[in-house]
């Protein structure tokens, strides 16, 4: 029996906000103890944590059985007054029961010894002298009838009284339980899954916690989110946003432990959460603290990730540590120019003379290293935006005959299959290029690269596009023809031009007047940065370029062997049980949780976080 306690222990150590680990636990503790003392100490321990759940009924029905068991009414009689006080599922049902419950026994067994006191306080009022003086002459049959009388009207009054004291009570919950049923209705499922939830159960439980938020009770929202990392455990956006909102409320300790229990068990091989967590402790002064997390991507979790290395070097940057900067941009290109077609290395040389330039004021060796890039790695669009934007940003004159050279070799197909980019990728490149030229450019380069672009792309596009719309038309029958409105109006043909990418879509205005302008990232990213974010906004790629620049990474799948050296090896211990407390007092040593099965990894975007 030690040994079930033992796990039981670790349980809801674990679980701490669960209503079925500890529904399981006071059944074994009913069936396993004598003492009701000992089992009414478990029950109480349950509430503590999860006794204003929604969905806490089962463990109030139990303990409700287990003292009718025992035929406690005054006992039973308290925990219906503490449920009426809680907004929950069964709140209707369980004022219809107190009602019916009351009705049933004597008010002397429902009242607690303080009711019971403060009711034998009360005077009760007296006939006048007269009457009690015409009394001394009746029986004492009558006398005894009358006082019977008396008491049974008092009896009736009093249970009134009673009843509408908890009816209140309800009428106060049930007015909070309409303002929280829609989004406690959405909830399809409260518990954990492997599965991942659909968007709309996403969704719900971040309004759900916009609005506990907004009333501002920190127990409400401790609970809440603890119920909600039950079911959201798998998602790193409801732990990031959990420590944040504990940190705002000035709660340090929850904070840490919410991202402790996020980064060593629960989500802990999902590299976004040790980049937050870097980023967090960073904040909070702990530099060792950060550093470790952003060793642990680089090592373990996920080795090669450019957002990784980006946020690394912009932090040492931070710190004055120019030269560590340098040298971990460094390390990362010497690692991945020892892999074999390295996606990552094209946009490592374009980010690290983006650093150089804008952050060290070296353009010698941000072309250096864009030179270096054209030696060690294929011709990649990151790559060339990075060399059109310093381009762009130099001194006249500005070596269009040498970008031209190179953007030709991108974008034209050869007949060795060496380029890989899609059509999209080096129809784009072929616009960014064109838009310098409107700048920098002479006519001739103009016309050259402007007929380059027609041949390759324009022609190509309207074949496709008449293709399309001669299909539609070979589908449609005669009958859905003949019901148009405008049947016998020409269709307007697509104009040539008009089929050519418009600068707007493509840069943004006053390229090269405002290098310091970075557009937003686009959404398809290794994580998705939640709201709670806010202080992540996620940078772009070069100058204003445009909106949809990916050229996927793959990480690489290493399985996490530690975690921070600086983290505790276990959760802290939870003290005796207040009502509002986050953590709660175990005897049993705690284990180790393994985490759920992740979702396997994305492809990783250019650029996909802030300077």
């Amino acid at each position: 029996m030690d040994k079930v306690v033992e796990v039981y222990e670790r349980a809801v150590l674990g679980v701490t906000y669960s209503v079925d680990i500890w529904l399981h636990y006071c059944i074994f503790s009913i069936n396993t103890y004598e003492d009701p003392d000992t089992i009414r100490r478990l029950f109480e321990r349950g509430l503590a944590y999860v006794g204003t759940d929604y969905l806490s009924y089962p463990l109030w029905d139990k303990y409700i059985e287990y003292e009718e068991m025992h035929a406690q009414w005054g006992h039973v009689a308290m925990i219906y007054t503490r449920i009426l006080e809680i907004p929950s599922k069964r709140l209707d049902d369980y004022f219809a029961r107190f009602k019916a419950f009351a009705a049933s026994h004597p008010l002397s067994e429902l009242r607690t010894t303080k009711e019971a006191a403060a009711a034998a306080a009360v005077p009760v009022p007296s006939e006048g002298g007269d009457q009690a003086n015409e009394g001394e002459v009746h029986s004492d049959a009558t006398e005894q009838s009358s006082k019977c009388v008396s008491a049974g009207l008092t009896e009736a009054e009093e249970l009134e009284k009673y009843i509408g004291i908890r009816e209140e009570m309800y009428k106060k919950a049930k007015e909070f339980d309409c303002k929280i049923c829609d989004f406690e209705n959405a909830i399809r499922r409260p518990y954990f899954h492997v599965r991942p939830l659909n968007v709309t159960e996403l969704e719900n439980w971040h309004n759900y916690l916009d609005f506990i938020e907004r009333e501002d009770d920190l127990s409400k929202v401790v609970k809440l989110y603890e119920r909600c990392l039950i079911a959201c455990a798998n998602y790193p956006e409801y732990w990031v946003r959990y420590v944040l909102c504990m940190e705002t409320c000035g709660s340090m300790d929850l904070a840490n432990n919410a991202l402790a229990r996020a980064t060593q068990v629960f989500v802990k091989r999902q590299p976004e959460i040790h980049l937050f967590a870097a980023r967090f402790r960073e904040q909070s002064g702990d530099i060792p603290g950060a550093r470790a997390a952003y060793q642990l991507v680089h090592t373990e979790i996920t080795p090669g990730l450019l957002e990784a290395v980006v946020k690394h070097a912009n932090m040492e940057h931070r710190l004055g540590n120019l030269k560590d900067a340098f040298s971990l941009y460094e390390q990362a290109i010497a690692i991945e120019k020892g892999k074999e077609h390295s996606q990552v290395l094209p946009m490592l040389y374009a980010q690290y003379s983006r650093f150089l330039y804008l952050v060290a004021a070296n353009v010698e060796k941000a072309r250096e290293v864009l030179v270096e890039a054209l030696e060690n790695s294929p011709l990649s669009k990151p790559l060339l935006e990075a060399f059109i934007y310093l381009e762009s940003i130099q001194s006249l004159p500005k070596r269009i005959d040498y970008l031209d050279s190179l953007v030709e070799k991108f974008i034209v197909p050869n007949s060795e299959g060496l380029n890989v980019a899609s059509a999209v990728e080096r129809e784009e490149l072929s616009c960014i290029f064109l838009e310098f030229l409107g700048m920098y450019g002479d006519a001739q380069s103009i016309k050259k690269a402007g007929d380059r672009h027609a041949k390759l792309f324009l022609a190509h596009r309207s074949k496709s596009e008449l293709k399309k719309r001669h299909s539609e038309d070979y589908l449609a029958s005669d009958k859905t023809k003949l019901a148009k409105p405008y049947a016998d109006a020409p269709s307007p043909a697509q104009s040539l031009m008009g089929a050519y990418p418009s600068a707007q879509n493509q840069w943004a205005t006053g390229y090269g007047l405002q290098p310091q302008a970075w557009p937003p990232v686009t959404q398809g990213q290794l994580q998705q940065w939640t709201p709670g974010y806010g202080q992540q906004a996620a940078y772009g790629t070069y100058g204003g370029y445009g909106s949809s620049y990916t050229n996927p990474q793959v990480p690489t799948s290493v399985a996490q062997t530690s975690t921070y050296g600086s983290y505790p090896p276990t959760y802290p211990v939870q003290p005796t049980f207040p009502q509002q407390g986050y953590a709660q007092a175990q005897t049993a040593a705690a284990a180790t949780l393994a985490p759920a099965q992740q979702p396997a990894s994305v492809p990783q975007p250019y650029y996909g976080s802030y300077y």
